[in-house]
């Protein structure tokens, strides 16, 4: 089975790249998510409002592969303001929580001067295991 390219039904193109990768062993690859919308637009809300939407983004990227959002095993986050990130833990972590409730994968923070697309403050990639169908996870 070849790899399979993951986009939600209803986004406008990723052009030249793939939202998601989801491999024949089940390892779903989430390129870097930003905070706009299905159309390509940005949310409100400015640092908050991004990181809310590139979360919301990954989660429809892992049920579009046939996952949930506790798939998801890794994040490596990229901040453009690492003073305003620290200053509104609090909110973060709400905003977090309405997307992945309580499931926390493993995670790293890099903060960097500038993303590709202009507007954007935070920009969120993932990488989730989906087991293919018929086969569970060891434990389960």
């Amino acid at each position: 089975m070849k790899p399979r390219t993951i986009h939600p039904e209803g986004w406008a193109s990723a052009l030249g790249y793939a939202n998601g990768m989801l491999m024949a062993d089940g390892t779903l690859h989430i390129g870097g998510q930003i905070g706009w919308d299905k159309d390509k637009k940005f949310t409100a809300g400015g640092f908050l409002g991004q990181m809310e939407q590139a979360l919301s983004n990954i989660a429809e990227i892992v049920r579009a592969a046939g996952g949930e959002v506790t798939d998801v095993g890794r994040m490596t986050w990229y901040v453009t303001d690492k003073e305003e990130y620290l200053a509104k833990q609090r909110e973060v972590g709400k905003a977090y929580q309405r997307v992945f409730g309580k499931h926390f994968p493993a995670m790293s923070m890099l903060v960097i001067s500038e993303l590709a697309e202009e507007e954007a403050l935070v920009e969120i990639e993932a990488t989730a295991f989906i087991a293919p169908q018929g086969q569970a996870l060891a434990g389960e």
